[in-house]
């Protein structure tokens, strides 16, 4: 043991040999003085076999020739070397085995002169941990830069030396501001302090994106995530940095790739919505036209058939076979108006006259014509409500619903099937309603079609009601049936929803909000009856033929007639004319002025006037939203006798409007 200055030498033994590190002291030649008993266990060596030795002993063999001179150069300037600041050196235990040491160095004046402490320390465990920290951070897929509140990098990983083209030594030291764009610079020193004052974690996917600089100057979109680590050198904040060039690259192309189908969509879209636009327009104006056309076929056949069954019922046999021949071309006729019913409502140009009415009647009116539609391969049962609720709804519209749900069932059944339409009663409780979007509380009439088809997916079933979305190959559907139920149904207060599975057929539930009564609804006017006047009517019409049979019908009951070309010669009648016109019978599309305008000219002359507007196309003129303004009164072409007249009383026996 080396006497200290003190005297203490049993204090300062005890004091030594406490110590966590292996302390060696080393006299100015070199030979060791003193060690404490961690110095023992470290090295291998007893304290009897260590002092006076040379402190060479415990240097590996490679660095023995060079350490002299350290140890001199020390000597000449013996400063303080803490550990942590010292020097990551090696040491050899007396087996020859090497460990890496850590040593940090001070001069001690002693009663022998100046004795150099070395504390060892064996940094073995801390090597390996930090061997498995690097290859962990440089495994990661991410560059990770670690940075300290003065800017300066202290950490780097091996994808931060790919993404950013520097070498590790290049960046360690260096401020942080290397690697931001120049752009940037000025500002980013602000942004890392605010940073270090509050550093909350900042994961991938919730920061900001920015920018960063390579070694080359080029710069690249970066997201970065930050979090902050407590080290022995105090707060270090670790920057994780990803290169998203790729993925904002492929997402602007998904970006594009989804505007471009998108615009495809509804270019689309806007062709389909404009060829049937124009398919409309056409079906308006052929059943505009065509429904003059029936008129005077149905009137003049009438007036032909009156003269045949006259003869007939006289017991002139021969007219006998005439007779049925007029009847089948009436019935054609009836069949074309039909026709031209179905058309108006293909292109949205039928006026919606909603009234009250049972589901049973309309269901029972069209099945027939369904039965024809189907097939023989399918079977339609009906099965109709006891006691059913009314309705307020247009029955032309429902008899359009009812033959779009049966063509789709009819589609989905090629080798045959059953279609089955139910009516019945039910009360919508409020609990019920409060779950179905779309459904109100109340009384309904429920009116169910169902088919044993093929069915539909659960896709399919989720955008069935869609415009123009069908699955039906490319030119056997417009995808327009069922949203056209939709919209029926919709516009009348209802709801529509479709159930089905593949392989086990479609259901579409309709539901339709009853009203309290039924209203009362005209009798049919007996074909026996004659509804005669003696009321003068101005007729304006601008086809010569139904112009004619018009005031032909209205002649032979009675009434005075006058008859008008066109609208402005109507005008001209109304200022002229010297005696009463009780009624003016005005077509709705006429060239140069509508009968709308007509009417109004002539209301100017005339305030008392009562109006009858009669057309096959009123749609566009009369009507705003598909329904029939109020107040207005329309006679459809084409029309017989019976409806003409029973019309024509019905407006004159009503009150003026004020």
């Amino acid at each position: 043991m080396v006497e200290l200055e003190d005297g203490r030498d049993g204090f300062a033994s005890g004091l030594l040999d406490a110590a966590p590190d292996a302390i060696v002291g080393v006299h100015a030649d070199g030979l060791i003085a003193l060690v404490n008993a961690q110095a023992e266990r470290l090295f291998g060596y007893s304290r009897e076999e260590l002092l006076g030795q040379p402190v060479e002993i415990l240097i590996p063999e490679s660095a023995r020739a060079l350490h002299p001179r350290h140890r001199a150069g020390y000597l000449h300037e013996p400063r303080p070397r803490p550990m942590g600041l010292g020097m990551e050196l090696a040491g050899r235990r007396s087996d020859g085995s090497e460990f890496p040491a850590e040593i940090s160095l001070a001069a001690i004046q002693t009663v022998g002169g100046v004795l150099i402490t070395a504390a060892v320390r064996d940094v073995t465990d801390r090597k390996r941990a930090e061997a498995k920290f690097r290859g962990l951070l440089d495994s990661a897929p991410d560059a990770i830069v670690g940075v300290l509140p003065s800017g300066r990098i202290t950490l780097v990983n091996a994808q931060a030396e790919r993404l950013f083209g520097y070498s590790r030594e290049e960046l360690l030291g260096e401020s942080v501001e290397i690697l931001v764009p120049e752009a940037a610079r000025g500002i980013h020193p602000a942004h890392r302090t605010r940073y270090f004052a509050d550093p909350q974690p900042r994961p991938m996917g919730a920061q900001m994106q920015l920018a960063a600089r390579r070694r080359d100057g080029s710069e690249f979109p970066a997201e970065i995530s930050l979090s902050a680590l407590e080290t022995e050198d105090g707060l270090l904040v670790s920057a994780a940095i990803r290169d998203v060039t790729e993925r904002l690259e492929a997402q602007a192309e998904r970006e594009r790739l989804r505007a471009q189908a998108e615009r495809k969509r509804i270019e689309a879209q806007l062709h389909q919505s404009q060829r049937l636009e124009s398919l409309g327009q056409l079906a308006g104006g052929v059943a505009h036209d065509f429904n003059n056309l029936l008129g005077v076929i149905i009137n003049y056949t009438a007036f032909i058939s009156e003269v045949v069954t006259a003869a007939a019922d006289r017991g002139e046999a021969s007219w006998e076979p005439v007779r049925r021949d007029i009847d089948q071309v009436q019935r054609a006729a009836e069949r074309a108006t039909q026709l031209t019913h179905q058309l108006l409502a293909f292109g949205r140009r039928e006026v919606v006259q909603p009234r009250v009415l049972h589901l049973n009647d309309v269901v029972h009116d069209i099945e027939d014509m369904l039965r024809r539609t189907l097939g023989e391969h399918v079977e339609l049962i009906t099965v109709a409500a006891s006691e059913p609720w009314a309705v307020f709804a247009d029955a032309g519209q429902l008899e359009q619903v009812l033959v779009n749900l049966a063509v789709n069932a009819r589609d989905a059944m090629p080798g045959g099937g059953k279609l089955t339409i139910d009516t019945s009663n039910i009360e919508i409780q409020e609990d019920l309603a409060a779950g179905r979007p779309g459904i109100k509380a109340g009384r309904h009439v429920h009116l169910r079609i169902s088919d044993s088809g093929s069915g539909m997916s659960p896709e399919t079933v989720s955008r069935a009601f869609e415009p123009f979305f069908t699955t039906k190959r490319k030119g056997e559907g417009s995808g327009l049936g069922l949203a056209t139920v939709y919209g029926i149904i919709t516009q009348a207060g209802g709801h529509a929803e479709i159930f089905s599975d593949v392989g086990l057929g479609t259901t579409v539930s309709i539901l339709l909000p009853a009203v309290e009564s039924v209203a009362v609804i005209p009798e049919p006017v007996s074909e026996t009856v004659v509804l005669t006047g003696g009321e003068t009517i101005l007729v304006v019409e601008d086809e010569r033929a139904m112009r004619e049979v018009t005031r032909r019908l209205l002649i032979r009951n009675g009434y005075k007639v006058i008859i008008a070309a066109d609208g402005q010669r109507a005008v001209e009648i109304a200022t002229s004319h010297p005696a009463p016109i009780d009624l003016l019978l005005t077509d709705v599309v006429m060239p140069q002025v509508l009968g709308r305008t007509v009417a109004e000219l002539v209301r100017r002359q005339r305030p008392n006037v009562r109006v009858l507007f009669m057309s096959g196309y009123a749609y566009a003129v009369l009507a705003h939203n598909g329904t029939l303004d109020p107040g207005l009164m329309l006679l459809p072409k084409p029309f017989s006798e019976q409806e003409l007249l029973g019309r024509v009383r019905e407006v004159l026996d009503s009150p003026i409007e004020p």
